[in-house]
This record gives structure tokens, sequence and C-alpha cells, in this order.
């Protein structure tokens, strides 16, 4: 999430009115403007205003205790927290184990075209490119690496989609990243037809 009126002000969310008024006059006073040098003050001048945005939302009551609803749906609680932090072990447990298969099975798969390669060679060392038998050989031992490669492929692919499938579930139980996809569907018209077009033809 980004920076809030809070953490803009450098203060508790527990600040007193008092606070918060001493807290924004030492920033003005540091980050005015008119005291930086000119190459900074577009700088300082952006600073300032969300400074006085901050301030105005937080020195009222009632724009403030809004503004601390709004800040809530952004928290996650401790129970939340494990959770979503158990998840991502148990991800990352996941994705080591399928990475481990996968290399257990290219292992398996390089044996194998090691073995055809020393029976082709045992067996039909000369003058292959003459012989029927031996073209129909080879042309057996290139079909299955071409499934053997397809497989790696739909392997790969397979494993890729489920990677991002558990990602975009974990997110979308995070309050703050299922907000800010639901304001990016919302407020991008070029997405939003896309996302719009896709689920019609998986309709």
């Amino acid at each position: 999430m980004e920076e809030n009126y809070y953490d803009i002000l450098e203060i508790n969310k527990n600040a007193s009115p008092e606070i918060i008024e001493k807290a924004y006059k030492t920033l003005v006073k540091k980050y005015h403007p008119d005291l930086q040098q000119n190459n900074y003050k577009n700088n300082y001048e952006e600073k300032i205003k969300k400074i006085n945005e901050a301030y105005e939302t937080l020195s009222n009551p009632e724009k403030k205790y809004n503004y601390d609803l709004y800040l809530k749906k952004f928290e996650i609680s401790k129970d939340e927290y494990n959770k979503l932090y158990n998840e991502n072990i148990n991800l990352k447990n996941e994705i080591n184990y399928l990475k481990n298969n996968l290399f257990q099975i290219k292992n398996n798969l390089n044996h194998f075209d090691n073995k055809n390669q020393f029976v082709q060679r045992k067996h039909y060392p000369f003058n292959l490119t003459y012989n029927n038998d031996y073209k129909t050989s080879f042309n057996n031992i290139n079909l299955k690496n071409n499934y053997k490669n397809f497989f790696k492929n739909i392997l790969a692919i397979f494993l890729t989609i489920l990677f991002f499938i558990i990602l975009i579930f974990i997110l979308w139980n995070i309050p703050f990243t299922k907000n800010y996809f639901i304001n990016l569907y919302n407020n991008n018209d070029a997405l939003k037809l896309i996302i719009n077009i896709f689920f019609n033809i998986f309709k």
C-alpha cells in the first residue's frame, strides 16, 4: 500500500490533535519550497502538497474517522498474516517438490537418450543412410525424442500455469492486493475490455 497520511506526517495513528498540528508545522518549516534550492523546488512542492492534504484530513475529526475506517480495509489481522505466511511456505514446498520431480524426470529422459545412442552405435555403426531398416529405426528414435520434447513442454506449461494460479489465489486473499486489482479493473478501460472479451470467449 502507498504511504498513508500518518506516514506523511511522521506520526502514530493514535496521535492527539496537538501532536498532529505540531508535526504539521514542523514539516512545513522543514520542506517549504521557498526554503529549498531552485533545483529541488518542484520536488518539495509535491512534498508540501501531500503534507497539506494529510493535515487537512487528520485535523478534521470527521474526515479522520472516515480515513481510519478506510485504512482498516487494508489491515491484516495476526491470524490472517500467519495463515498467508503458512500458505506461502506450503507453496514454496510444493514448487520445490515439483522442481525435484521435474529434475528426476529430466535425468531419466537423458539416461534413456544416452542408452538409445549407445544401442545405435553398437548395432548400426556403418552405412545407416543407405539402409531402409536402419532409417526406420532412426525415424522411430526421432519420433520418441519428439514425444519426449512434447512431454517436457507440456509439463513446463502445466507447472507455470499451476504456479500462477496459486500465486493469484494467494494475492486475491490479501485485502489490499484484491482492492488494488478491483480498482485497476474499474479504472482501466482497456484492461476491462480485454478481460471482458476473455470471459465472453470462455463463457
